[in-house]
């Protein structure tokens, strides 16, 4: 385990100043848009695990880190009915990226972007406003330890009792790599930057619990990859 991930990480109270606001990106030109090869491949069995483990009501789904929007356009109009999808991310040409695609392809139930970065806390009210379900999909693994953290004390804060935050992504369990290419791509990252790298799915759990997140459920999904979903515990 890295020592990043040996204690919790560490994170204030939070107090959401009414003043803060999470713009809305508009769309660029066609050049602007991303093309991630890897949602064509993961989005239909994301699809039917997100949609059965979201809690009746609908609401606001808050995506962190959208990238190119692909998987919102995809998945936002799959949603059972009552829920919107609300794309984020804190990278201003991703987030323009995910504008473009949106305006281009109009899914339904599908908001345009805002620009959140998840460690720049506390995140406005607008951004969480409404929200009953965030999903990090291939964020906590291509991210400082510390945004974990962030990701869970945001998470914790906003969403209401049973809702749920879906992650998505490799992980180690048991302190080991569930296949080869996990490693592989575990050092990858790292050489990238050290502060990345493939995360103990027993450390993320812990720290979700030290915000009131329950894990209720992991999915062995394709290409060694886990969804994992946690729930709001009530008080």
């Amino acid at each position: 385990m890295p020592p990043s991930e040996s204690s919790p990480a560490t994170v204030a109270p939070i107090t959401r100043p009414g003043t803060r606001h999470a713009p809305r990106i508009q769309p660029g030109p066609p050049e602007a848009r991303r093309h991630y090869p890897a949602t064509a491949r993961n989005r239909d069995p994301i699809r039917a695990v997100l949609t059965r483990v979201l809690p009746e009501g609908g609401g606001v789904l808050l995506e962190l880190a959208s990238g190119s929007g692909e998987h919102a356009a995809a998945l936002g109009p799959a949603l059972p009915a009552g829920w919107t999808w609300r794309p984020s991310d804190g990278d201003e040409p991703s987030a323009r990226a995910a504008a473009t695609l949106l305006a281009e392809a109009a899914p339904a139930r599908v908001e345009a972007p805002v620009l959140l970065d998840v460690s720049d806390r506390p995140w406005p009210a607008n951004a969480v406003e409404g929200v009953a379900a965030m999903a990090a999909i291939n964020l906590v693994h291509i991210a400082p330890w510390a945004v974990t953290g962030a990701l869970m004390a945001e998470a914790g804060a906003a969403l209401p009792v049973d809702g749920v935050l879906y992650l998505y992504g490799p992980y180690r369990v048991g302190g080991r790599h569930t296949a080869d290419s996990n490693a592989a791509f575990d050092a990858s990252l790292r050489r990238q930057d050290p502060a990345w790298g493939v995360r103990d799915l027993e450390a993320v759990v812990d720290e979700a619990a030290r915000h009131g997140l329950i894990l209720v459920e992991t999915v062995a999904m394709p290409a060694n990859n886990l969804s994992v979903i946690l729930r709001k515990a009530g008080v």
